[in-house]
């Protein structure tokens, strides 16, 4: 069996420790989430048979639909979001399901735990001119900023995620088809096209830039860190708030905000539904639906400020 990606607390009993292991393994082995889902799931887990054990609970056998209940309560009294509570909800669902399938209960008791509603905030997103405004910022010849105007232009040209940008090898980039293939949540691959203009800031990192940074341990990683190692997705984050900061009035949107604009403008420019899910790596049509609702209160915000019978 393979460790744990977040200890348990030294209070559950031996059973309980064991079916937190199990759970672990497989969320990570069997459904194939990713080690930061992994981690978050077991996190959850870890609080919620913390709780039980204060109830006396020292079996996965003994847990009971009010006790998980009773969790999720208590989490909602500390004020835990919706999107969190949720995510929480989603965990003990996910854990008692295969606890009962591997027969260590014998009735599913998170089966019915409801599912908290979420306020559904529609994403901020940049504006075309404010996106041309942060792709066209000044920058020196220097290999970091060459870097980083790769990374900015293959986000919002790809609208890949942070995660999905970290992990691109340079055999991952064809230059023929101007595509990228990347591996998105639940290991699913998918390839995605991109633009001239990241073409263009591709080739001028892989060719000026990365030979500057790359040492023994930059592997094929096409995006490296200062050392030269492979970029995580924190070094990713605080450079495109950087960027994003040194440009007058454009808001603080992250590298999230870019797949955001990305999307949007796609849908604005008359790409199909279909096509943006695709894009995106969405699982369901249902979560690609929300970039309609952008475009659409974009589209309210430009009437009210434009039209004269407004």
């Amino acid at each position: 069996m393979s460790p744990r990606p977040l200890s348990a607390s030294s209070v559950l009993p031996p059973a309980l420790r064991d079916a937190l292991d199990i759970f672990a393994v497989h969320l990570s082995a069997e459904r194939g989430l990713s080690a930061a889902t992994v981690r978050a799931y077991v996190a959850d887990m870890e609080a919620m048979l913390t709780h039980a054990v204060r109830l006396g609970v020292t079996r996965p056998g003994e847990l009971t639909h009010p006790t998980l209940r009773s969790w999720l309560a208590k989490m909602h009294t500390q004020g835990y979001a919706p999107a969190s509570l949720g995510r929480k909800a989603s965990a003990a669902r996910m854990f008692t399901a295969h606890m009962t399938r591997i027969r260590l209960m014998t009735i599913d008791q998170g089966v019915r735990l409801g599912r908290p509603k979420r306020q559904h905030k529609l994403p901020r997103v940049l504006r075309h001119a404010e996106a041309a405004s942060l792709m066209e910022s000044p920058a020196t010849d220097e290999p970091l900023d060459v870097r980083d105007r790769a990374i900015l232009e293959t986000l919002y040209g790809t609208g890949v995620r942070v995660s999905e940008l970290c992990l691109l090898d340079l055999n991952d980039i064809d230059d023929e088809r101007n595509v990228i293939r990347v591996l998105g949540k639940g290991s699913k691959e998918r390839t995605v096209p991109f633009g001239s203009p990241a073409r263009r800031a591709l080739d001028r990192w892989r060719t000026d830039g990365r030979p500057q940074l790359a040492t023994a341990s930059s592997g094929a990683a096409v995006f490296l860190g200062q050392r030269g190692a492979r970029i995580d997705p924190r070094t990713v984050r605080r450079l495109v708030h950087r960027r994003l900061a040194a440009v007058p009035n454009l808001p603080d949107l992250g590298p999230h905000g870019l797949r955001h604009s990305a999307a949007t403008h796609l849908l604005e420019g008359g790409a199909d539904l279909r096509s943006v899910q695709e894009f995106l790596g969405h699982a369901t049509l249902a979560t690609t639906q929300i970039y309609t609702h952008v475009s659409a209160e974009r589209l309210k915000t430009s009437y009210d400020q434009a039209h004269p019978r407004a």
